[in-house]
């Protein structure tokens, strides 16, 4: 099963745990519809979107409201730790938490205690947690975009709000942060780097990069980001090696992009709307 572990902007919605499907323009959770806009909401739609073409379903769950103040993302963290995790996890992603260093390592350690350990997959606020705790390498992937990964970069920082200013200088490449992370143990094995040009990496280096299709207004709709996380966890879970996975995922996430023909307008349901098709599209022409 796959799991994907967050909050969304909605104080009314308690800790909610079970399996998650898409309805329209919501996800739908234990009878409870969370409107589908950005964030982990979006992520999950786009996952399940992306496992409908391998005839997949059993997405599962564990979310909360939070609204940054970190109620929900305690309630979701107590659980984690406290109850009985679903046994048959074989793919993990974390995604808007309030990164708490003491509470992710509690998370680890139950995850350590799981006879078997899912593929970890963190974004936003957990992979902010996890290289405060110094524990990125416990994890599959990381899928930051540059100003993430520039927090990543900067061994001093204890907290994003302190990266250093010219680490974030424009001038710095994504393959330098991202060795610059590795360097000092604050990369998962693999990253995916998302922005104008996406990159796959290692620790050994550059494994592939994708930049096409371009649309420049996609640059404008909110959720983007998290779509190609859903993309790529869904794509892991299928079996796929992580850095084909990575690849596909950029160009399906690209592509569905392309074939909403977006304007500033545009939703990101629209751009899910077309996921599928892309997957069809990037398997039959080959990673």
């Amino acid at each position: 099963m796959l799991a994907v572990v967050g909050t969304a902007p909605d104080l009314s919605l308690d800790l909610t745990v079970g399996r998650v499907k898409l309805e329209g323009g919501n996800i739908v959770i234990n009878g409870r519809s969370i409107p589908v806009n950005r964030g982990t909401p979006a992520l999950i739609g786009a996952a399940i979107q992306t496992l409908t073409v391998f005839g997949k379903t059993g997405i599962a769950g564990f979310l909360a409201g939070d609204i940054g103040l970190g109620q929900g993302s305690r309630k979701i963290y107590h659980h984690l730790v406290h109850e009985s995790l679903l046994p048959d996890i074989q793919t993990l992603v974390f995604h808007y938490l309030q990164p708490d260093v003491d509470w992710h390592n509690r998370v680890l350690f139950r995850i350590d205690d799981m006879e078997n350990r899912p593929v970890l997959i963190a974004d936003a606020g957990f992979m902010y947690a996890a290289k405060m705790s110094g524990q990125a390498g416990s994890y599959d992937l990381f899928t930051p975009d540059a100003g993430e990964l520039a927090f990543l970069a900067d061994e001093t920082a204890p907290h994003p709000f302190y990266t250093r200013g010219f680490i974030l200088h424009t001038d710095n490449k994504v393959p330098d942060l991202v060795q610059r992370a590795y360097d000092h143990g604050n990369a998962a094995r693999y990253l995916l780097v998302k922005g104008s040009r996406d990159y796959i990496m290692d620790g050994t280096g550059l494994l592939s990069s994708v930049d096409s299709p371009s649309t420049e207004a996609m640059e404008a709709i909110g959720g983007t980001g998290d779509t190609l996380t859903g993309i790529v966890t869904a794509l892991i879970h299928t079996g796929m090696t992580i850095p084909e996975s990575a690849h596909a995922a950029a160009r399906i996430n690209r592509l569905a992009g392309f074939n909403a023909q977006p304007t500033p307008a545009t939703q990101i349901l629209d751009i899910i709307a077309q996921i599928p098709k892309a997957v069809e599209t990037v398997l039959k022409d080959g990673n």
